[in-house]
């Protein structure tokens, strides 16, 4: 029903299959009004939507819409041949009032042909804490008692639990044992509109942490671009928002950055259709019916131009530089980002180890990503000092051994200071240490976190020294060793690298790019991130060093001849894996006597490939048959 094609930071480019259609993901889904369009449904679709979705409680209150649906269903009823989810109407219970069936409105989801049905789960914002627990167990029962109703219909279990963060949890990990096919996110609606952008990201944050991976999580009533970045990097992959008409009823038109009044416009800062054929005044001109069309357009160019840069930022890698640029468009995003800087532990197990795009400082939340969190971790857990001796010196430029090739001669272990903190020297080309930007100053707060990681290294390292003598040799076997170490883990350098050596070093860099060990070609060291890629003898020697789990995906026996053949890991067939893997990490699968069948690289975590039962768990590069 849904599998990951492409990530970046916890973000998921995904397919989500349904019955009119697959939708790629991120994505917004435009709310329909079934009794009244300023646009067709069928002429969203050339604006960029894929999916949309209308209130199962409108239509089934009023007589005509009602008949009209059962008869020939929702997708006749707005005109809409694609995808379309239905809401509820607990919305509306918790703003207007009244009563509805939980049960009845499920079925009736089902009956008139929605895709995607919701449940009636109960709205808990801003209750007292006894009220919460009670709505969230009214939601819970309601969600366990509309499962056997759904039928063909996806159903979507709806995450509440008002603002506190551990109701949240809660309610998500016990909805996780029900057979939901999607997860909302509901009750922030209120939060939104008080731009509390903080209590929105540790609401997302709590939720996802409860919530199965392979099922899609949907920010209800998120519809404003400038929210979407920092939700998507969070793990939200389907939006829907009524927000597109609501501010061209008002006049005004939505920008990535913002909301501003076509009444103090002189300019249309915007190059969408709508804004490159009139000028603000001829907006300004037209008849009410006919301008509230064209902003509605052009909020939903703009939307949907947002989450197709999104969708760009998880392929190239740069989510997260967005994300830190988008947030400097409102004081409250600042305040989202620190509640995301205390998350990163729980962000780094779905942050690729690597990146094709060097990593670029944006501003103070920058060193708090994900990614620099692990390579310190890593550094820390996994880095062997060579020597009894430490020696310190300052960054004078990238790679540091081309600068001063004399450091690869002391007979020390050399840390170069630089805006990453203390890295040893053979890390010079590893991701991102070779691969990033940082201005000539960095601000405080990521000077303190480059502080703190060296100061801990210190601790570890041998007694610092002013000079070191200038005669040690096997420079590129520490190096090659000292990446193993960081990138495998502890004693893989040697495991790998040992015996009669040969180093193949590029003609024109000078840098090594295949090592080979006893006569077989054991790994290559890609140029791009500096890091190792496994051929099938290095996964031999890694294989009978390292004890289970480590670096292990586990196969099912019926994919073991494929696999072994070259075929890659589709998840349904991941028996268990190494919890420290990580996507993109070199992987050893092995059959579940523990014999190694083949070496490639995950694309998911082990909760990810246990979780999903379909897409790619690991792309196979050297099977042993």
């Amino acid at each position: 029903m849904f599998e990951i094609r492409e990530r970046d930071a916890a973000g998921r480019i995904g397919r989500l299959e349904t019955a009119h259609g697959t939708i790629t993901t991120p994505t917004v889904l435009p709310v329909v009004n079934p009794g009244h369009q300023d646009l067709a449904p069928v002429d969203m679709t050339r604006l960029g939507a894929q999916a949309v979705i209308t209130n199962s409680y409108i239509i089934h209150r009023t007589p005509r819409l009602r008949r009209t649906a059962l008869e020939e269903g929702v997708h006749r009823l707005i005109g809409f041949p694609g995808p379309v989810m239905t809401d509820s109407g607990s919305f509306q219970m918790y703003e207007y009032g009244g009563r509805l069936d939980p049960l009845e409105i499920v079925a009736f989801q089902r009956d008139i042909g929605s895709d995607m049905g919701t449940i009636l789960d109960v709205f808990s914002l801003d209750a007292d804490r006894a009220r919460a627990e009670r709505e969230v167990a009214q939601t819970l029962e309601r969600a366990r008692d509309s499962v056997p109703l759904k039928g063909d219909m996806l159903l979507a279990c709806t995450v509440q639990g008002g603002t506190y963060a551990d109701l949240r949890r809660r309610c998500a990990r016990a909805l996780a044992g029900v057979e939901a096919d999607l997860h909302p996110i509901g009750g922030v609606v209120p939060i939104m509109e008080q731009q509390r952008y903080g209590d929105l990201a540790a609401i997302v944050a709590a939720a996802k942490k409860g919530l199965p991976p392979h099922r899609p999580v949907h920010l209800f009533g998120a519809g404003h671009p400038l929210v979407f970045p920092l939700a998507v990097a969070l793990g939200c992959d389907l939006f829907d928002s009524a927000a597109y008409a609501k501010y061209a009823q008002d006049g005004r038109l939505m920008l990535p950055e913002g909301t501003v009044r076509l009444a103090e416009l002189e300019e249309l800062p915007c190059a969408c259709p709508v804004c490159s054929l009139h000028t603000a005044e001829e907006l300004r001109e037209m008849e009410p019916e006919e301008r509230r069309a064209a902003l509605a357009r052009h909020n939903l160019h703009v939307t949907f131009a947002e989450m197709r840069r999104i969708r760009e930022a998880i392929r190239g890698g740069w989510l997260w530089e967005l994300v830190e640029q988008r947030a400097r468009s409102h004081p409250r995003l600042l305040e989202a980002l620190a509640v995301v800087q205390g998350e990163k532990r729980w962000l780094e197990q779905y942050e690729p180890v690597s990146k094709t795009r060097a990593l670029l400082y944006t501003g103070r939340f920058s060193l708090h990503r994900p990614l620099i969190h692990r390579l310190h971790r890593r550094i820390l857990e996994r880095y062997a000092f060579s020597f009894d001796r430490t020696l310190v010196v300052d960054e004078e430029g990238k790679p540091f051994t081309r600068r001063h090739p004399e450091w690869a001669r002391l007979r020390a272990t050399v840390l170069v200071r630089g805006p990453l903190g203390l890295i040893p020297l053979e890390l010079e080309d590893m991701y991102p240490v070779a691969q990033s930007v940082f201005p000539e100053t960095l601000d405080g707060s990521s000077r303190r976190v480059a502080d703190s990681f060296s100061r801990r290294l210190l601790r570890r390292a041998p007694p610092v020294v002013e000079e070191a003598p200038g005669d040690a040799e096997d420079f590129d076997l520490r190096k090659i060793r000292a990446v193993a170490d960081v990138q495998f883990g502890p004693g893989a350098g040697e495991a790998l690298f040992s015996g009669e050596m040969e180093l193949v070093k590029s003609s024109t860099t000078g840098k090594i790019r295949n090592v080979y060990c006893d006569g077989r070609h054991v790994a290559s060291l890609r140029a791009g991130d500096g890091l190792f890629t496994l051929k099938l003898a290095g996964g031999q020697r890694l294989h009978a060093a390292l004890p289970p789990p480590r670096l292990r995906v586990v196969l099912h026996p019926d994919a073991v001849p494929f696999v072994a053949e070259g075929k890659s890991v589709f998840a349904k067939f991941v028996v268990d894996a190494d919890p420290g893997l990580r996507p993109c990490d070199e992987v050893l699968v092995v059959d579940q006597q523990d014999g190694l069948v083949a070496v490639g690289q995950c694309r998911l975590n082990r909760q990810e490939m246990l979780a999903f039962d379909r897409g790619m768990a690991v792309k196979t590069r050297e099977g042993s048959a």
